[in-house]
């Protein structure tokens, strides 16, 4: 077991807090871990059926810290820790995609790289959707929302068209819940 001797901040903004523990280890050395804590986020599966078949939605945007632009699922925060997790989801796939769900499942939540940051990230089925407008934050100005058939997706997770770790896991925690709902 890990102890925490001290702790102090040392960065703040709207997004992102620093912090830079002093610890203290079971065998009695110490060392410093570094942490950012982030307020909790949202990750939605839109999912549509159709006669013709199933499709997933997904954004491309540029993303700073890997420069480069790449697909994912919906996803983000708001920047509180008091917020409901549904109307966090419901909001991102709004504003993100123009999307609105007639109905939207909780499949779990998550933790967001736990090994150098604190986000607990709410996974949801965003199902019967709505075509409206989107309401795109400054950092999502040049999002692009793109409607693909869902063995594109898989084959886009597989090649590596598909990078985001969240992505790839929302998708496996949707396939669980559909096989478990299945009887599988």
């Amino acid at each position: 077991m890990i102890k925490t001797i001290s702790t102090r901040e040392v960065y703040r903004n709207p997004w992102t807090r620093v912090r830079e523990d002093i610890i203290e280890r079971a065998d009695g050395q110490r060392g410093i871990y570094g942490v950012i804590d982030k307020d909790p986020a949202c990750i939605v599966v839109p999912l549509e059926r159709t006669p013709k078949g199933e499709f997933v939605y997904l954004v491309e945007q540029f993303r700073y810290t890997v420069l480069g632009r790449f697909l994912e699922f919906p996803q983000g925060g708001w920047e509180t820790v008091e917020v409901q997790p549904e109307e966090l989801a419901r909001g991102e796939l709004q504003e993100e995609t123009g999307l609105s769900a007639g109905r939207m499942t909780h499949l779990t939540d998550l933790q967001i790289a736990y090994g150098v940051m604190n986000q607990r990230h709410h996974v949801f089925l965003a199902e019967e959707l709505t075509m409206g407008k989107t309401d795109l934050d400054l950092e999502e100005i040049d999002l692009l929302v793109h409607r693909v058939p869902v063995r594109e997706f898989e084959d886009m997770l597989m090649d590596g068209r598909i990078v985001d770790n969240c992505t790839a896991a929302a998708w496996g925690v949707y396939g669980i819940w559909r096989n478990r709902r299945a009887g599988v």
